[in-house]
């Protein structure tokens, strides 16, 4: 059966508390651990899996924690067409899909990573970085390619049936949401399973259901669709 994504926006901010590891726990410890010292080392870290498995999510869980400690980071993606020059003031920065960067964002990637880890004022800056594939199968330049997989190098997994199962029910009980057997079988049936749309399609469930008076039952899933 043909999966749908909704087109909805985040209700709920990509952190650390509400990222479901399943199967990537290493990963997110390593982070934890890294956004969360004050001596934070300038090794390089370099997330990879398939889309939905969390990568983003992490990234902006990361930049979430330096920010609340003051923090100044720099953030490139591939929505980030005419990448700024590095900034001194910046603490870290993260590079979100690599694997789409044009040659104009990987000219600024590489001028990032560079002055992040030997930064003229002698103070070496942390390197977050995701894409779709390994460090050594991106198609990217040389240059960048290789220091993308210099340092720690972690594979994300998807979530599986049950550990799908276990987010819609450790978001619903968060929410003080109930969710019976039948509902969960139907949003796994027709929605996609990644972390993020599973979190945002019970913010809209959430929300819909309190704007009707209504319990979280499949036909309230069916007229919330209907009225999109």
């Amino acid at each position: 059966m043909k999966q749908i994504a909704l087109d909805i926006g985040l209700a709920s901010a990509p952190a650390f508390s509400n990222f479901f590891a399943g199967p990537n726990s290493a990963a997110l410890s390593h982070l934890q651990l890294w956004s969360g010292s004050p001596l934070r080392s300038p090794v390089p870290t370099y997330l990879w899996g398939e889309p939905g498995c969390g990568k983003t999510h992490l990234l902006k869980a990361a930049v979430s924690a330096l920010q609340q400690q003051g923090a100044r980071i720099g953030w490139l993606d591939a929505a980030v067409l005419e990448p700024p020059e590095f900034n001194q003031a910046w603490s870290a920065v993260v590079l979100d899909d690599c694997h789409l960067y044009t040659a104009v964002q990987q000219h600024a990637a590489f001028n990032w990573f560079v002055n992040a880890v030997s930064s003229a004022d002698g103070q070496p800056r942390g390197v977050l970085a995701a894409g779709s594939v390994p460090p050594a199968d991106l198609q990217l330049r040389d240059d960048l390619r290789s220091r993308l997989g210099w340092g720690h190098v972690y594979q994300l997994h998807a979530l599986n049936e049950a550990e799908s199962r276990a987010v819609l029910r450790q978001q619903a009980d968060a929410r003080g949401v109930f969710l019976s057997d039948e509902v969960i079988n139907f949003v796994l049936s027709r929605f996609t399973r990644d972390l993020s749309s599973l979190v945002q399609l019970l913010d809209q469930l959430d929300g819909y259901a309190l704007q009707t008076q209504r319990a979280i039952t499949v036909p309230l899933i069916k007229a919330m669709l209907h009225s999109e």
